[in-house]
């Protein structure tokens, strides 16, 4: 069990509420809030599968830059808590879970899981090269949504295209914010973020910018969402307002309470629109 517990926390398994309800949103709407039971078992496994092996491979990939940032360096692979061929194990094993559960949906997510494979795993490298690293978070875990409706229905909507959109700019809003903490260490190191470009101040307002159009996108999934009405609506002023508070809590670039604002408030968002969702199709 302490090795289990090991890996549970070598990829921060509770971090999968970030985009877990948004592929639990879209597959609920595609199916009319009565999705098969095989159906949701093979995207929880999916789901968690890839998003497994995408931290795991992140933390393989920076395990050196890992190691000389003070913030980081008590990290499972850095403190030899888990071994670099452990990780990579645990990678390589949560990667065919992935493309095994996406076979178990339909040809077309079998067909495309390689390619979802590759954006999820390869983020890892973007701040090597890209200052636009955030979106690419952004757009990884947008892939949530449209893989869930594409397990459903086999074919693209506005639906989940939208809310695609809502999710990859609330990622890319918050991990700005995450990355404003590590700007000197991204400096002296030459890895790239809009921080370490912009500075601190600059680099929130963006996120601000991103948090709004996120919230925009939102509303217009679920405003034109089948079957949804009043309750979702609802849950995207509720998600607004959760935004409003994480940056009330950086304003003026104080990350004191960082991790209140990343961790804590970030965390309901997608737990509150899936709730939210989950009234409208089966209550109201």
């Amino acid at each position: 069990m302490k090795l289990v517990a090991r890996y549970c926390e070598l990829v921060k398994f509770e971090h999968t509420l970030f985009a877990l309800p948004f592929a639990l949103i879209s597959l609920l709407v595609a199916t009319a809030g009565r999705p098969p039971a095989r159906m949701l078992l093979w995207v929880l496994a999916a789901m968690v599968a890839a998003r497994s092996a995408a931290m795991a491979f992140n933390r393989l990939a920076d395990r050196e830059y890992d190691r000389r940032n003070p913030r980081t360096a008590s990290r499972h692979l850095p403190a030899g808590r888990v071994s670099t061929r452990g990780a990579a194990l645990f990678t390589l094993g949560a990667a065919a879970l992935f493309v095994f559960a996406a076979s178990r949906l339909n040809a077309l997510c079998f067909a495309l899981s390689p390619i979802a494979l590759g954006v999820v795993l390869l983020y890892s490298y973007a701040k090597r090269f890209t200052e636009l690293s955030h979106l690419w978070l952004g757009l990884a875990l947008a892939i949530a949504p449209v893989g869930a409706w594409l397990a459903a229905t086999g074919a693209l909507a506005a639906f989940p295209l939208w809310t695609a959109a809502g999710v990859a700019l609330w990622v890319t809003g918050f991990d700005i914010i995450y990355g404003c903490q590590d700007v000197d260490f991204d400096r002296r190191e030459g890895l790239r973020s809009l921080a370490a470009r912009l500075g601190v101040r600059r680099a929130l307002r963006l996120a601000r910018a991103a948090h709004a159009l996120a919230v925009v996108a939102l509303a217009l999934a679920f405003a034109g969402g089948p079957r949804l009405g009043p309750a979702a609506l609802a849950g995207v002023a509720v998600a607004a307002a959760l935004l409003v508070l994480e940056h009330r809590l950086v304003r003026g670039g104080d990350l004191t309470r960082l991790d209140a604002a990343f961790f804590a408030v970030n965390s309901w968002i997608g737990v509150v629109l899936l709730a939210a969702v989950a009234l409208d199709l089966w209550l109201i």
